[in-house]
């Protein structure tokens, strides 16, 4: 998310507290659960391939594999097939896909065909330093003319090699934002045409079976997401972060707001794509068991491909023992792979 630094991401602690542990233990019990709207497979279950793949970003590294087994016992078995990290933004070596925790989580892709590995990929190297505009514009122009190819196709022999080319690639995630060297603002048209450069040059891997996730921050933030739309050609999936923050004071506000979740629904309509949410979670409203009953209903009518909480403090449920209602919620509603 634009409000905070991606690195909270890798450098997280591995460890839950023993609050959280103790308040995990007892939380559960009978609670609202979200309306049901449309019968097919929705978000309240985590087997089958043709149902939302669920999952929840634990870890950047080879302990969210070993927290996604454990996560899944304490929603009573259900089964978490949407494995989901990310690719650090500071080296291009990080982002041709240096990390050796990759091998873990290709493993673990691998040991069910309903699987997804969802990764996340940074545009541009320095993802986080706070590169002016003006070095951006610099930088989206030279890579639509072909500056990073060898980079991305790289990542994409990595990622054919250790077995996973069909990857869900989630590439310069909320570009619509201010802050990510891989934003989208400082050249529209540009960017869209390194979008194409990028996933071109993926594609042009042999064996690969990439797809490409599109995901913006909900809202208008920076630029309208739209604006950055690079064409159906190359987009696979038309994602979105979430989180509970303004704008939009209540859940329904964030449904109706200026590109948000409606506009996100609709939009992959028109365009022919699957909907998927990469990140969402609790935050500036603190525990809000009514955002997290909105989402999971949201989930269930419209049925992404995957959706995956953010699960550590302050946004998550099962990591954070500082939402006690919403974690209720959360795992009443998904325990026991119940729809």
């Amino acid at each position: 998310m634009s409000h905070r630094s991606r690195r909270i991401r890798w450098l997280v602690g591995a460890c839950v507290t023993t609050v959280a542990v103790a308040l995990l233990l007892v939380v559960g019990g009978p609670g609202a659960r979200p309306p049901r709207a449309g019968s097919g497979g929705g978000a309240g279950t985590g087997t089958g391939s043709g149902g939302t793949a669920v999952g929840a970003y634990l870890h950047y590294g080879s302990p969210g594999v070993e927290r996604m087994e454990e996560l899944s016992r304490w929603l009573g078995g259900t089964e978490l097939r949407a494995g989901h990290t990310y690719l650090p933004g500071d080296t291009w070596a990080n982002i041709e896909g240096a990390p050796d925790s990759l091998r873990t989580w290709a493993r673990w892709r691998n040991e069910r065909a309903d699987r997804l590995f969802v990764l996340n990929v940074p545009m541009q190297e320095h993802n986080e330093a706070g590169v002016p505009d003006a070095r951006v514009a610099e930088l989206i122009r030279s890579g639509a003319r072909g500056a990073n190819d060898d980079h991305f196709r790289r990542l994409a022999g990595r990622l054919v090699d250790l077995g996973v080319p069909d990857t869900v690639i989630v590439l310069g995630w909320e570009m619509n934002g201010f802050d990510y060297t891989h934003r989208c603002r400082p050249d529209p048209e540009n960017w869209k045409a390194y979008w194409r450069r990028i996933v071109a040059a993926m594609r042009s891997v042999p064996g690969q079976r990439f797809r490409f996730d599109f995901a913006p921050n909900r809202g208008s933030d920076a630029i309208a997401w739209t604006s950055c739309y690079p064409g159906d050609d190359v987009v696979d999936i038309v994602g979105m972060d979430s989180y509970d923050q303004e704008p939009g004071r209540t859940f329904d506000e964030q449904v109706t707001q200026p590109y948000g979740l409606r506009r996100q629904v609709d939009f992959a309509k028109a365009h022919g794509k699957r909907i998927s949410y990469p990140e969402w979670g609790l935050f500036r409203h603190g525990d809000n068991p009514e955002y997290v009953r909105g989402m999971l209903a949201w989930f269930a009518e419209h049925e992404p491909l995957y959706h995956s909480i953010t699960d550590y403090c302050p946004h998550g449920v099962w990591q954070c023992g500082q939402n006690p209602r919403s974690t209720q919620v959360f795992r009443e509603f998904l325990s026991g792979g119940r729809g």
